[in-house]
């Protein structure tokens, strides 16, 4: 790969020069800008982003630390990450935690190693203040996407707000119990309950909390509270992929999706549309959240000095699809 030396010998020019002219500075004669940038166009010059940042300049690189690339919800995120950092220049490193603590730890010193200009993040544990402490040590601007952390700049989906949304709407299609696939620190499990104590007190007691993702153990608390609970039974799960995980179960127990079991997801992953029946499935805002994400890293970037940490909740939106309402 060609040096800045040697274009600076090939174009006849000094090799201070040829470093104004590739680092953008415009003060240099229009003719020799030309020549330099033609010569390394030519021989596909690269920077070397890495030397640049140990000399302090910037390397233009954004660090992305996801908890799960396999999810298609946060493939999709960092798509739209990827698009509106592009627009300005920037790169993306990605890193992945699959939920490990330690690992994401290890993603962190990776982060600082190549001295990346930001950080986007998604947290495994965003609400202890070890960890808020931890990246700001980084000295990184960073901006926390889809979860909210005090104290640092945060982009996410009010995740009460749209669990009450699925608790009225499975209120609304009669069900008469329900199950809650997923942590009960959720805030999405929260709002969804608030809002059938609301709609049906009687009902908030008719309640299973399913935790386990292995298969036979989903299936025996299932098959337990529809047996308790004859009424029609109304299922939350706290991501797509756990809702199709739920659906197979229900279909090889024999057991009719939306009659005696409606089924709401998390997500709206693009598998929705293609299932039968179709999940209904609450919408996050993906590219509103990643542009503002990248709006307010590029922001802390420019005023590294501004220390105070902004919250910005976004609304999900319900999609009712057949897998909750009988007349789809």
């Amino acid at each position: 790969m060609i040096t800045m030396t040697e274009i600076a010998k090939l174009t006849g020019v000094s090799q201070p020069t040829v470093s104004r002219v590739l680092n953008g500075n415009q003060a240099v004669n229009p003719e020799v800008r030309e020549r330099v940038t033609a010569c390394a166009r030519e021989h596909g010059y690269q920077p070397n982003v890495m030397a640049q940042s140990l000399a302090g300049s910037r390397t233009h690189l954004i660090g992305v630390i996801l908890t799960d690339i396999s999810n298609a919800f946060f493939a999709d995120l960092v798509k739209h990450i990827e698009q509106e950092a592009g627009k300005n220049g920037y790169r993306l490193i990605l890193f992945n935690t699959n939920y490990h603590p330690e690992r994401e730890q290890e993603c962190l010193e990776v982060v600082q190693r190549y001295r990346v200009d930001g950080l986007v993040v998604v947290p495994v544990q965003e609400e202890t203040a070890e960890w808020r402490d931890r990246v700001r040590r980084l000295h990184i601007p960073a901006v926390v996407i889809t979860r909210r952390a005090k104290g640092l700049d945060c982009v996410y989906v009010d995740h009460r707000e749209a669990g009450s949304q699925v608790g009225r709407h499975l209120h609304e299609q009669g069900c008469e119990s329900y199950v809650f696939f997923g942590n009960m620190a959720d805030e999405k499990y929260e709002g969804f309950m608030e809002a059938v104590e609301k709609l049906a007190p009687a009902n908030r007691k008719h309640f299973t909390n399913i935790v386990t993702k292995e298969p036979a153990a989903i299936e025996k608390h299932l098959a337990k509270h529809l047996e308790q609970y004859p009424g029609r039974a109304g299922i939350f799960a706290y991501n797509d992929r756990r809702a199709l995980q739920i659906l197979g179960i229900l279909q090889r127990m024999g057991i009719e999706v939306p009659g005696r079991a409606a089924l709401v997801g998390f997500d709206n992953t693009y598998m929705c549309e293609y299932l039968y029946p179709r999940l209904s499935s609450v919408s996050q805002p993906n590219e509103a959240m990643a542009a503002k994400a990248v709006e307010l890293l590029l922001h802390r970037i420019e005023q590294p000095e501004e220390l105070q940490g902004e919250a910005h909740p976004m609304h999900a939106r319900l999609i009712p699809r057949s897998s909750s309402v009988i007349a789809l």
